[in-house]
């Protein structure tokens, strides 16, 4: 089953509830919310940097589909 960003922000939307997300902060709500591990993968994937908001996450991994 493909990951898909419904899947990731069930994992990591808290993750920007106090400013901006970093992979590593991301990492960490994904795997304290048990997140699949293709989940996990994308995000160690991605640059590290400050996401200031979900969209900004979303530039970088446009080849994921919305929903299923």
């Amino acid at each position: 089953m493909a990951v898909t960003r419904t899947e990731m922000l069930n994992h990591i939307e808290a993750a920007f509830a106090s400013g901006p997300a970093t992979r590593d902060s991301l990492l960490a709500y994904a795997a304290s919310s048990h997140a699949r591990p293709e989940v996990i993968q994308m995000i160690h994937a991605l640059p590290d940097k400050p996401y200031p908001t979900i969209r900004d996450l979303w530039y970088h991994l446009a080849d994921v589909p919305v929903g299923a």
